[in-house]
């Protein structure tokens, strides 16, 4: 399994694009803001093609994830669809 290189982050609290350009997503943090709702993560823009989709749920607790070998590929940018009250900071290279 390789890891990725060259690592950098970038933080949300609203949605929109987060990145700009190609890059493999290796992980993310949540923090889910005490509302229920989904986050998607997707390639290309607003309608773009979804790589990642998760729910969360009322708790507040922060939600850290590393995505395996290479992570999610991205080949345009990534867009983060959020729900109210939440942020996301995703770690990519």
């Amino acid at each position: 399994m390789s890891t990725l290189t060259n690592v950098f982050s970038a933080h949300a609290d609203a949605t929109g694009i987060m990145y700009s350009g190609a890059t493999n997503l290796g992980g993310y943090q949540v923090g889910p803001g005490g509302v229920a709702g989904e986050i998607v993560l997707r390639d290309g823009g607003a309608a773009g093609t979804v790589r990642l989709r998760f729910n969360l749920t009322t708790n507040t607790a922060i939600i850290s994830t590393i995505i395996p070998g290479n992570g999610i590929r991205f080949n345009s940018d990534i867009h983060a669809t959020l729900p109210t009250n939440a942020a996301i900071t995703i770690f990519c290279g």
